[in-house]
């Protein structure tokens, strides 16, 4: 393996970084200008290389969010991506940290559905075509093709592994082809480090050290815009984020601005195409069509609100929390959970004090977040949530009349409400309730007679999430102003919402689509 191991090293030697190595204890981290940071679950994932100094635990990474420099570049290499495991925590806090982390989130959740990552394979199909005319594998039925960084090791099809990479940024894909009228590309999933046999790890070798001396280019925006927008919803949904009077004020506030609003629901996904925009009024989920609209959206050159970053950082509490610590941004004593260190739960009990407030890291709608009264129930419903996260999340109990809803849009306040809690209840929603009960009741508040510092607060951590449409949920307890949680479609409803700026909140969030359409129009980037 020496010639493996040379040509590694060659690359970890060129690149500035500080010492880190594989050890019992966790690493002593020290800032630096930059940083190349690979992470391994275990520390036999890299033994057929030499011991690195960029080489750094997966749970190391998770446990240390201080001292890393600006200029980081994390190389995930855990062994799998699954949704809410370990590989998944560490791109998602890596992107929270501001490093640039391989794969992203994104690619993560897009290569976990055909139905999210088959968006991408629509220019792909000609190119196949080609490379695989007069080649040996046209005999076969079918193959699957292991990419390192985009590197294919059969020539042909370089172009497509160039293609794949751009589309699905991740170190090693298998790509599975199968011929039936024509080849396609019948499934793409991540590869894992420990996996590869002794001549994949020269390829893999050579290939880290070209992804580390070149920059990939971003995938062109493919159609120009024109003014039609279509607004995503379900009529049948029980709690929507826009009620049926409010998408009607859509409509016509559309029609004022010169705006073609068609509403569609799920079925019309192949007509996303005919529209300039997408606004998103449904609930949306990382695993289900809302998120599949918002990257089909994306992939073909439309406005989107919530585009795919704003729902893949709002749908995870874990994210936010890493963010807001980093930032000193105020919210409520919290600590990570841990699955595979129970021992810890008693501790952060203890430092938390009781009753805490458990919450899954995808919840929404207040499902996932429950309040417990001592350690034993501490401990009993932490088990049950970790048989769906490996990580939770723990808070202080901080009771409140209401909770302040801050709607931001472009990164400017756009609306402020008292969402008051339910009756009889601890939090806004309670799903036990009778109906006409479930949520408590909401008061609109103009911006400038909302407490300046809950809007400051408000408007600083939205900016962190991007520059859509959010709704940040807020508590003020004395002199204390805390981040509850960040939402991507946050609510606009008639009659609630809208009760102080009336059809003129329409009207503002159309504009900013308009204004999106038109430097697109100019060639330029939002």
């Amino acid at each position: 393996m020496s010639a493996v191991q040379a040509n590694v090293n060659e690359v970890l030697d060129k690149t500035e970084h500080s010492t880190i190595s594989l050890s019992e204890e966790p690493p002593s981290i020290k800032p630096s200008g930059s940083r190349l940071l690979i992470l391994v679950e275990r520390k036999d994932d890299w033994a057929d290389y030499l011991p690195s100094e960029s080489l750094m635990l997966a749970q190391d990474y998770l446990e240390h969010s201080d001292d890393f420099p600006h200029r980081t570049q994390v190389i995930n290499l855990c062994r799998n991506y699954k949704y809410l495991g370990q590989g998944y925590y560490c791109s998602l806090l890596a992107e929270a940290r501001g490093h640039k982390v391989f794969p992203s989130v994104r690619t993560v959740s897009e290569l976990a559905r055909k139905a999210l990552y088959g968006v991408g394979l629509n220019d792909l199909q000609r190119t196949l075509e080609r490379a695989l005319a007069n080649h040996p594998y046209g005999e076969t039925e079918a193959f699957t093709l292991s990419l390192y960084f985009g590197k294919a090791s059969i020539e042909p099809l370089q172009e497509i592994g160039r293609q794949l990479f751009e589309a699905f940024p991740c170190p090693i894909l298998l790509v599975e082809f199968r011929r039936g009228e024509s080849w396609q590309i019948a499934g793409i999933k991540a590869g894992a480090l420990h996996k590869l046999r002794d001549e994949q790890q020269h390829v893999f070798a050579d290939a880290l050290d070209a992804f580390n001396r070149r920059t990939w280019r971003q995938p062109a925006s493919k159609r120009v815009a024109r003014y039609d927008l279509a607004i995503l919803h379900d009529p049948d949904e029980a709690l929507p984020p826009s009620n049926p009077e409010a998408l009607q004020r859509f409509i016509a506030a559309g029609e004022q601005l010169g705006i073609d609003v068609e509403l569609i629901e799920k079925k019309d996904y192949a007509r996303l195409a005919e529209f300039d925009a997408v606004f998103i009024r449904e609930t949306t989920r990382v695993d289900d069509h809302t998120y599949r609209f918002a990257k089909k959206a994306e992939s073909e050159g439309l406005v989107v609100i919530d585009d795919p970053s704003s729902i893949l950082r709002c749908t995870n509490k874990v994210y936010l929390a890493d963010l807001l610590k980093r930032r000193g941004l105020g919210m409520p004593a919290t600590e990570i959970l841990y699955k595979d260190r129970p021992q810890e739960l008693e501790n952060a009990g203890r430092r938390l004090g009781f009753p805490l407030v458990l919450k899954i890291p995808d919840g929404c709608f207040s499902r996932g977040v429950i309040k417990v009264a001592d350690a034993q129930a501490l401990a009993t419903v932490a088990q049950e949530l970790f048989e769906h996260s490996v990580l939770l999340l723990a808070q202080e109990y901080c009771y409140t009349e209401y909770d302040w809803r801050v709607g931001v849009l472009n990164g400017e306040a756009l609306y402020a409400c008292r969402y008051f809690m339910s009756k009889g209840h601890w939090q806004i929603y309670n799903h036990k309730a009778l109906p006409g009960e479930i949520n408590g009741m909401c008061e609109a508040v103009p911006i400038e007679q909302a407490p300046p510092a809950v809007v400051q607060l408000a408007v600083q951590t939205a900016r962190l999430i991007g520059d859509g449409l959010y709704g940040v949920d807020l508590k003020q307890a004395g002199d204390r102003v805390l981040v509850i949680e960040v939402n991507d479609n946050p609510n606009l409803d008639a009659g609630i919402e809208d009760a102080v700026l009336g059809d003129e909140l329409y009207r503002r969030v159309l504009q900013a689509f308009t204004q999106r359409l038109e430097l697109k129009h100019r060639g330029q980037a939002w």
